[in-house]
């Protein structure tokens, strides 16, 4: 399938998806949102993979937000329609593979809320990042109200999304919003090698962490902890679990593609 508004690469059992819109700060719009839907059911019957990374290209931005041309010709009815189907942070989210925001430049409003839906975030010393939607009349739309307090504490989110505020990435860092800050020449290698590291693991490992997490958000203790007892049980009857096991003890490393 081709795509105009986003690129997809492969290394192996790594996939990066680039949204290409440099021209216009790889801003979401209707298209940028609805490929990258269908290149994610693409990618997720894909067995061979394991790890995504998603970013921006260029220099200036991951994604500097939802393309306001549209906002501005929409009426509320349309607007909802737009809302109420499939969205992408959602299937962001829900990927059972990890996903990595290699975040590039600014990532504000829905830029900065598909950060959020990711996994993982990484950031170059030059990223800014926040939720700018109140500068405009309205909230944040793509999950922000919802993700980031899960994500920053309570506190930090309102701080955010209320003042409009642009932090850089050692405070993203700092609160709690980035994982890691590297220097912009390094950002690539350092997200490559991570990916790298990920897509050696096993998949049904990976599959089952992703879900546990995740699903920590929205359970209660007790629940989570009866789910996480039935993933591991999941990953403790595969035939990758024999593959780790054995090359512990055969001190050397597992190889789960052979599995």
């Amino acid at each position: 399938m081709s795509y105009e508004t986003i690129r997809v690469d492969r290394e192996g059992a790594i996939a990066t998806i680039t949204i290409d819109r440099p021209e216009r700060r790889n801003a979401l719009n209707t298209r940028v949102r609805t490929e990258m839907i269908d290149l994610l059911d693409e990618l997720r019957e894909d067995e061979t993979l394991r790890v995504v990374i998603l970013t921006g290209a260029g220099e200036k931005a991951f994604v500097a937000g939802a393309d306001l041309q549209e906002f501005a010709e929409r009426s509320v009815d349309e607007q909802r329609e737009q809302m109420d189907g499939p969205r992408v942070f959602d299937e962001i989210a829900a990927f059972p593979f990890p996903v990595i925001a290699m975040i590039n430049g600014y990532a504000l409003g829905g830029g900065c809320e598909l950060a959020i839906a990711c996994d993982l975030r990484i950031a170059a010393e030059s990223a800014r990042l926040g939720q700018p939607e109140i500068n405009l009349g309205i909230i944040p739309g793509g999950g922000g109200t919802q993700r980031l307090p899960r994500l920053v504490g309570v506190g930090q989110a309102m701080r955010l999304i209320i003042t409009g505020e642009v932090v850089d990435a050692e405070e993203a860092l700092r609160i709690g919003l980035v994982d890691i800050v590297v220097p912009d020449d390094e950002l690539r290698e350092r997200v490559m090698e991570m990916a790298r590291g990920i897509a050696e693991k096993s998949p049904v490992a990976l599959r089952m962490a992703k879900s546990a997490v995740r699903a920590s958000q929205e359970m209660t203790l007790s629940a989570g902890l009866g789910l996480e007892t039935e993933r591991f049980l999941t990953c403790f009857g595969s035939a990758e679990k024999e593959e780790g096991i054995a090359a512990f003890f055969e001190k050397r490393k597992p190889d789960f593609t052979r599995v």
